[in-house]
């Protein structure tokens, strides 16, 4: 499938990237390599894909953990200002547009319930 995939690419000039290339298998597919032109492909328990961590498992806490790393970072970039700052108003907006977003970014995908 994936070299029909390559050869139809191939005709509008399109290449596919081998070194990026990478699959996830599931439960029912057999423990065998994967290759495609020689080349074998990478295999991957999880992985970033639109900004999301993705698992066999499709397990949150690894996500979750690392929205938490992306918030803790977040709230660094502006903790001097929000400490020094009279205004009160500014740490709210400061969070609203800076750590609201790193906590909630692929939020949309994450599943409701096991």
């Amino acid at each position: 499938m994936l070299a029909d995939f390559d050869d139809a690419w191939g005709k509008i000039g399109i290449q596919l990237n081998l070194t990026k290339t990478m699959f996830m298998r599931n439960g029912w597919v057999p423990d065998a390599p994967f290759s495609l032109i020689g080349t074998t492909i990478s295999e991957f328990s999880s992985y970033v894909y639109l900004g999301r961590e993705v698992n066999m498992m499709n397990d949150l806490a690894p996500e979750l953990g690392r929205r938490k790393r992306a918030v803790r970072g977040a709230y660094r970039s502006i903790e001097d200002v929000v400490k020094k700052t009279k205004n009160t108003r500014l740490p709210a907006h400061l969070f609203n547009t800076t750590v609201l977003p790193a906590l909630t970014y692929a939020s949309e995908t994450w599943a409701l319930r096991k």
